[in-house]
């Protein structure tokens, strides 16, 4: 790989950004920016990224953060010509271009409505962990932020009962707004997560400790109440065994609160109350 130069890098995101409009054009002239960074004292240009079945270039990051200052206030001023450039990028099937696809989505307005259909198919179809980790956050930002309500209404859908598969986009996709210090709605995230909690399968245990972790930071006693009220209303065994099996992660404080309740579950010996 050549040594990065600043100013030819910026010359050659510059080109990118004139050529916004044209996907075709502008995949092409991608690869070949990417291709100009390739070491080639290390791999072939057909790597397959680590735990992915994409090809990558393992580009620097620094190379793709510049493209990303060029594309942000396009993708924010033209909607429909970053939707169509998105989709090329997707379609590209690099680990570079997807990442670059998931990017763009979260710089369009979210009132543009084929956003959400973007998001709800290449959610079902990623496989590459670092593309869907962009996905559910990156690509959700401005939704996220700007209209809460939508961006609820999606993540219900990704935890209704009946598709399991993705209950672990819908909790990872809450993290970022449980996280965010100026969101303090709390309620309506209990309500959704609750029956996933109660009936989460042990491969859902790294992400509902991860939510509950998350819960607790930016509310304690709301939190300890919400996870007591589940444990003491679940008829679901299911329930206690996750709960015992993730609380050694918990703040000490929240262990201390669980334990008496796991305990008396655990032994289903739980009191009722008068």
């Amino acid at each position: 790989m050549p040594a990065i130069d600043l100013a030819q890098l910026k010359r050659q995101t510059a080109r990118l950004a004139n050529i916004f409009g044209q996907p075709a054009v502008f995949i092409r002239e991608l690869h070949e920016m990417l291709d100009f960074y390739v070491n080639r004292t290390l791999r072939t240009r057909q790597t397959i990224a680590p735990s992915s079945v994409l090809p990558t270039y393992r580009t620097p990051t620094v190379i793709l953060r510049r493209i990303e200052v060029e594309l942000i206030p396009l993708a924010e001023r033209n909607a429909t010509q970053a939707l169509a450039l998105a989709d090329e990028l997707w379609d590209a099937g690099y680990l570079e271009t997807r990442l670059l696809a998931a990017f763009l989505l979260g710089h369009i307005p979210p009132q543009e409505e084929r956003l959400l259909a973007r998001l709800t198919a290449w959610t079902q179809k990623v496989r590459a962990p670092s593309v869907r980790a962009s996905l559910l956050t990156n690509s959700l930002a401005r939704l996220r932020k700007e209209t809460p309500d939508q961006f609820l209404t999606l993540v219900k859908e990704w935890l209704y009962p009946h598709r399991r598969e993705f209950w672990a986009n819908g909790i990872q996709a809450l993290l970022p707004l449980i996280k965010d210090p100026d969101f303090e709605n709390l309620p309506p995230v209990f309500e959704l997560v609750e029956p996933i909690i109660e009936a989460a399968p042990a491969t859902l245990q790294p992400d509902i400790e991860e939510l509950i972790l998350a819960l607790y930071q930016a509310s304690p006693t709301e939190t300890t109440y919400f996870i007591k009220q589940i444990l003491e209303k679940s008829k679901n065994p299911q329930t206690v065994i996750t709960m015992r099996r993730i609380s050694p992660a918990f703040p000490p404080a929240l262990q201390e609160n669980l334990r008496p309740l796991l305990r008396r579950r655990a032994t289903g010996k739980l009191e009722k109350k008068p």
